[in-house]
C-alpha cells in the first residue's frame, strides 16, 4: 500500500520517529482497557497499541488514511472508524468508559479537549502530542503568564502532567514549532460542588477580559455577599479552581 502524504487543510504532522511513538503509547495507564486514537494518520501509534491488551478502536477524518489503515491493521479493520471526531456521538464508541491517544493536529487540539470535556463521564484518560505552547497552558498553575482559560477548566476535572518535549524534526512535515505530550488523568471526583454551566460562563468571562480586574471583568453578574471583597481586586490568573468554584456558588441568578 503506498504511503499517506501529510495534508496541510487537514493539519497532519506525521510523527516518523518509532521510539518516541512508543513512548507515547506507553504512557497510557495499564487500567486503560478502551482506547480510542484519534487521527492515527499512517498508525505508527497503532503499531503499539495493538500489542496491548486492550479494546482499540480509531478514528480518521481522511479517506487515504482510512483505507491505508485497513490494509495495514487487518485484525482491526472493523474498528476504523471513519469521520469527524469533533463532530461524532462519543457514547456510541465503546458501551463503557475509555481513554484518548493520539498525535492531535495542532488547529484543532483545544477543541478536541473541549469535547472531551464535554463527555468528561466517558473519558477517564488523555494521552496525546499538543504545540508545546498550548500544553503549557494546560499545565499552567495559577499566577503563571500561561495559566487560562484550557488550565482552570481541564484542571477543574482532570490532573495534568507535561510528560516530554519534542522537537519539530521528528515529524513530516517538520512543524514550525515545538510539540509535547502530556498526559490527562480524570480526577476520582469529577464532578465539581457548584453550577458548572455557571462555573464555564465565569471563567469565560473573567478570561476573555484577563488585563481588568475582576471587578470590571465580571461587572455583569451579580454575586452575594459570602464573596470575599478582595476577590474582585484581583485578576483572572491568580485564582485557582477552587476560587471559581466559590464564585459560581455565589452567583447572584436572574433570568
Amino acid at each position: 500500500m503506498k504511503k499517506v502524504f501529510p495534508k496541510k487543510w487537514l493539519g497532519q504532522h506525521f510523527l516518523n520517529d518509532d521510539t518516541i511513538a512508543f513512548e507515547i503509547t506507553d504512557y497510557l495507564s495499564p487500567a486503560s482497557a478502551n482506547v480510542l486514537e484519534i487521527g492515527p494518520g499512517m498508525g505508527i501509534l497503532t503499531k503499539h497499541l495493538i500489542k496491548k491488551e486492550i479494546h482499540l478502536k480509531l478514528i480518521e477524518i481522511d479517506k487515504e488514511s482510512v483505507t491505508y489503515l485497513k490494509s495495514e491493521f487487518d485484525e482491526i479493520k472493523d474498528n476504523i472508524i471513519e469521520g469527524d471526531f469533533l463532530k461524532y456521538d462519543l457514547s456510541s464508541v465503546f458501551n463503557e468508559s475509555f481513554s484518548i491517544v493520539g498525535n492531535f493536529p495542532y488547529n484543532i487540539s483545544s477543541q478536541i479537549l473541549f469535547k472531551a470535556l464535554e463527555n468528561k463521564h466517558l473519558i477517564t484518560q488523555i494521552v496525546g502530542m499538543f504545540q508545546k505552547e498550548v500544553a503549557e497552558r494546560i499545565c499552567a498553575k495559577k499566577g503563571n503568564r500561561t495559566y487560562g482559560i484550557l488550565s482552570v477548566l481541564i484542571q477543574a476535572f482532570f490532573d495534568v502532567e507535561y510528560l516530554k518535549t519534542i522537537e519539530p524534526n521528528v515529524f513530516t512535515p517538520p512543524p514550525k514549532v515545538r510539540s509535547a505530550v502530556i498526559r490527562l488523568t480524570r480526577k476520582e471526583c469529577y464532578q465539581l460542588n457548584c453550577d458548572e454551566k455557571d462555573y464555564f460562563r465565569i471563567v469565560k468571562k473573567a478570561f476573555n477580559q484577563r488585563r481588568k480586574k475582576l471587578r470590571n471583568a465580571l461587572g455583569e453578574f451579580q454575586f452575594t455577599q459570602e464573596v470575599p471583597p478582595d476577590i474582585f481586586h484581583k485578576r483572572a490568573e491568580t485564582l485557582g479552581v477552587e476560587d471559581y468554584v466559590m464564585l459560581a456558588n455565589c452567583l447572584i441568578k436572574t433570568n
